[in-house]
């Protein structure tokens, strides 16, 4: 049955407004570039926009179907549901598009306003992903990717776990705005990216890779993660598809996580150096709540979300030596310690902090048959919460290894026709 029509006129003007606000988190990703390296403005902000135009256009060509499309064996969506760029030319574009979405049609959400929402995930996805290869990867060959990735590196995580019809989703695997889909496949994309930078690299005879150094901008940094940490007020309560008191929830859940990993990172960095510490740190640390509590946002109290966030500052630095030890790749915004850690680490603690009356609250997870999602085995769930751990492990290793092969390949071909991906003017 189709919510009353004030509802559902809410619902789509709360998670369109909610994309336009993920939407400016991909030039803000150029912002932290600007702010942490000091790299050409032009070149970062360019990239990004870049990124956001390929998104739109790819996304409406055929990624949207690819994603969230009634799936094909649970795999992929239908390609051509709904016809390629939105119905095109047909006298029925309209309509198809302010129609609702056949998995949305609960919420009233048109498909106007789902690929919008989601088209802004995709984008931001890419950027996170750009920040790994940033001055080292020619940019022709980095739009070149950003079709594949946008057409079907970046659906198939999201056709398998946000798609009701996916095959984990059918599963029951959870996250909830996407510490998987989002965070965590980024970091494999830009392993095997960089996988291939550095094998060029060797055939220069490097014997490490070439590190790009920080050089603050403390302006722009502080203007990045302002951006940035509003955009998750689009990211995470929008994911809950509804303007509903559970929104409110996950606004909630969002801010004591950031807040409360910024003051952990400041605490542990201080006791680790005796001095206060540099604002990239400070910055890192609400970017590191704000990645571990997406995939359990709407799943869990605000008392859990300040407890995960504690946990994001000595995370982070324990994953910033760990990762610092490698010389094969340079990754100087942290999105391995960051994104690739938090975001995993996000996905594996649903098992532990959701709650059942949260999730129910939130509408996830969205797979047609499927019970809400368990009380985690701190709050007494048991068996069934040993089980949703190996549910969401299973989900990682399927999308780790996808998206890492599928980008590393994907790479190999662009270096073949172009004779290298790696930018020369700059090393």
């Amino acid at each position: 049955m189709a919510p009353p029509l004030d509802v559902v006129l809410a619902n789509n003007l709360w998670v369109i407004i909610c994309g336009l606000l993920v939407f400016i988190m991909t030039i803000s990703v150029g912002f932290l570039e600007v702010g942490e390296l000091g790299a050409d403005m032009e070149i970062s902000l360019l990239k990004t926009m870049l990124i956001t135009g390929s998104a739109i256009l790819f996304m409406a060509f055929i990624g949207f179907n690819t994603a969230f499309a009634p799936t094909i064996n649970g795999i992929i969506g239908d390609p051509s549901y709904n016809g390629f760029f939105l119905g095109g030319f047909s006298s029925d574009a309209n309509q198809l598009l302010t129609g609702a979405w056949w998995s949305t049609a609960g919420q009233g959400l048109t498909t106007g306003t789902y690929f919008l929402f989601e088209t802004a995930f995709a984008s931001v996805t890419l950027a996170l992903v750009g920040v790994v290869v940033l001055r080292k990867m020619k940019l022709q060959a980095f739009i070149a990717y950003s079709m594949v990735y946008f057409i079907l590196i970046w659906n198939l995580p999201a056709a398998w776990i946000w798609n009701p019809q996916g095959w984990l989703a059918r599963m029951g695997m959870a996250d909830f705005a996407g510490g998987l889909v989002v965070h965590g496949a980024a970091g494999a994309a830009g392993l095997g990216i960089v996988l291939q930078i550095w094998r060029e690299e060797q055939k220069r005879g490097r014997i490490e890779s070439v590190q790009v150094p920080y050089k603050l901008n403390s302006g722009w940094l502080t203007l990045s993660i302002l951006l940035l940490w509003i955009g998750w007020f689009g990211f995470n309560p929008g994911s809950v598809l509804a303007f509903n008191n559970s929104a409110t929830t996950v606004v909630l859940t969002t801010f004591l996580a950031a807040a409360s990993s910024f003051l952990s990172i400041m605490y542990f960095r201080y006791r680790m150096i005796k001095k206060i510490p540099d604002l990239i740190y400070a910055t890192n640390g609400v970017l590191m709540g704000l990645i571990i509590i997406t995939p359990l946002a709407g799943f869990v109290s605000p008392a859990s979300a300040v407890i995960l966030g504690l946990i994001g500052g000595p995370l982070f630095l324990a994953g910033e030596k760990w990762f610092s030890r490698f010389k094969w790749f340079s990754d100087p915004v942290g999105l391995f310690p960051g994104h690739l850690l938090g975001g995993l680490f996000g996905v594996l603690m649903i098992a532990l902090f959701s709650q059942r009356t949260f999730a129910i609250a939130s509408g996830n997870p969205v797979a047609s048959g499927n019970s809400p999602i368990p009380d985690g085995l701190l709050f007494g769930g048991g068996s069934a919460a040993l089980q949703q751990l190996g549910i969401e492990s299973l989900g990682i290793a399927a999308v780790m290894a996808t998206v890492f092969i599928l980008s590393y390949l994907t790479v190999r071909v662009i270096s073949t026709a172009m004779h290298g991906i790696l930018n020369r003017e700059e090393l």
